[in-house]
């Protein structure tokens, strides 16, 4: 069985945040799955077996499968349209999230992703201490992200990983206006194996579309501040949906030998 390691949200390899990723004529025991993600210990490994037109896709971190990943989406579309869909333009997926697609956009990749409602809630004590700072805004859908002061802030953060997990959200970001970039990121997933997200696609399904409201531009120039780092161009497009675009570039591909 065939497996690809893509760095996805980036064009430089060994920077962004990788995927694992097999495209399989069956699914594989969940149990299977799970324990190939956990021997990858990457962000996130993809399973995708086509179902008629479409593929359906699942996405397990090391420890457990979610409901949607954004840069494991960006690497498998990166695979089946390179190998196994060459002639194609556009991939479609069924997901625990609904239906997502993903076109070629000139030299990126554009997945077509659900947004969530916003809603600003009350900056607590309890935020400040999680993140070390104290943020100017705090604003929760799926995912909790706090807005601070400048970027500085958020590149510096050191975060107390067990208070985050007592806060409300999904994926704990930490937010600011950019200097070249138009808002600088990071993402924070203390529950899975991996604390902190190299570059979240999803969760810039949520700070894509605050920025974008809040600077009132079309495209927000995003910028995850990980120690890899990665670049992301968020565009709502309405009826609770956004387009997300990035690069990829593919690291390595193995063969798995063990009895499946």
């Amino acid at each position: 069985m065939k497996q690809y390691i893509v760095d996805a949200f980036t064009d430089k390899p060994f920077h962004g945040n990788s995927a694992a990723v097999l495209v399989t004529d069956r699914w594989l025991p969940d149990e299977t799955m799970q324990a190939i993600a956990a021997e990858n210990n990457l962000a996130e490994t993809a399973f995708a077996v086509k179902e008629g037109e479409r593929y359906r896709l699942r996405w397990f971190t090391p420890s457990m499968e979610e409901e949607l990943c954004g840069h494991a989406t960006l690497a498998a579309s990166f695979v089946i349209l390179n190998f196994y869909e060459k002639g194609a333009d556009e991939v479609c997926y069924t997901s625990m999230s609904g239906d997502l697609s993903v076109k070629r956009a000139g030299d990126l990749y554009e997945l077509n992703f659900p947004t969530y409602e916003l809603k600003e809630i009350p900056v607590t004590d309890e935020m400040a201490r999680a993140f070390g700072a104290r943020p100017e805004k705090a604003i929760l859908g799926l995912d909790l992200n706090c807005v601070f002061a400048d970027e500085e802030i958020v590149r510096g953060l050191a975060p107390d990983y067990e208070l985050l997990k007592q806060l409300p959200g999904r994926i704990w970001n930490a937010t600011a206006k950019g200097k070249e970039y138009d808002c600088v990121s990071r993402s924070f997933t203390p529950e899975t194996a991996v604390p902190e997200d190299p570059v979240c696609g999803s969760a810039h399904c949520r700070i894509g579309d605050y920025w974008a409201k809040v600077l009132d531009k079309k495209v927000i120039r995003a910028y995850q501040a990980s120690p890899r780092g990665g670049e992301l161009f968020c565009e709502p497009l309405g009826s609770g949906r956004i387009a997300l675009r990035g690069k990829a570039v593919l690291v390595a591909v193995s063969e798995i030998v063990a009895p499946l």
